[in-house]
């Protein structure tokens, strides 16, 4: 099984793991449609494969009117359109009493209804070819509340819940879900991350820094989408919190309890 000659849309496709997933699947000889909000960085991205099949979709996931319009055009292009990356989102770095409601509010409608408008776009096209894989990029704090990622792991948890059911209503008819969970992975989240007035932080994590490549993360989650995995975690070390959550709860909120916000 590979992805050769499938048509595969990417959302946040411009950089970290969204851009490492593009280089992986063009190098397979997918057929990629890719989107985010910098043209000139898809662009790029886009001239270094001059053998490849890459089209380039300019794409902001935080108005539903521009999500809806470019997804007809795709879908009016593209007659098997196979697999959609749901990666675009953005971080927070924020104590959840200092953080504006307008940063909290941007954070749900990128990370969460910009995925679910696209979602409810493509689905009738997926129902009617009778299959469609949806790969939602989340987070390990998608399984746990953090410090300073209040709002980002709200939005990872509603992600979550909305795709686990879409799966359960679809699945037998040819619609398959993988929730990826990565963990601390070498990407430039951290620096676009929102602090409490919606401004980036520019920061990069010590902790972000040490983690997993892109490219690694990237190919770990093409495995497991080709082996129809429901839900995969990625990262090192810093996974045992969810098996800590979910096994030795009292462990893991002693160990979060001391984690100072930086």
């Amino acid at each position: 099984m590979s992805f050769r000659n499938k048509t595969v849309w990417i959302t946040g496709a411009s950089s970290g793991i969204g851009a490492a997933l593009t280089r992986a699947l063009a190098e397979e000889g997918a057929t990629l449609i890719i989107s985010a909000r910098s043209v000139e960085k898809l662009k790029d991205i886009q001239t270094s494969f001059p053998d490849s099949n890459i089209h380039v979709v300019p794409l902001d996931l935080s108005k539903p009117a521009m999500i809806n319009e470019v997804a007809e055009n795709v879908l009016s292009q593209f007659n098997h359109l196979e697999y959609v990356f749901h990666n675009g989102g953005i971080s927070q770095r924020s104590m959840s009493n200092e953080t504006a409601i307008e940063v909290d509010r941007k954070l749900m409608e990128i990370n969460y209804f910009g995925a679910v408008i696209l979602t409810k776009k493509v689905l009738p096209h997926f129902l009617n070819q009778g299959r469609g894989h949806f790969i939602v990029t989340s987070s390990i704090v998608g399984k746990f509340g953090f410090p300073l990622r209040s709002a980002y792991s709200a939005s990872k948890h509603a992600l979550h819940g909305y795709f686990e059911s879409l799966r359960a209503e679809y699945e037998q008819k040819g619609i398959n879900v993988t929730i990826v969970c990565p963990g601390r992975i070498r990407t430039d989240i951290s620096m676009n991350a929102l602090d409490k007035d919606g401004n980036a932080s520019k920061q990069m994590d010590d902790a972000q820094l040490q983690g997993m490549s892109a490219d690694l993360c990237a190919r770990r989650m093409l495995h497991a989408t080709l082996r129809n995995k429901r839900e995969v975690l990625i990262g090192g070390k810093e996974l045992i919190m969810v098996y800590f959550k979910r096994f030795i709860p009292f462990l893991f909120y002693k160990i979060v309890g001391k984690v100072k916000p930086t």
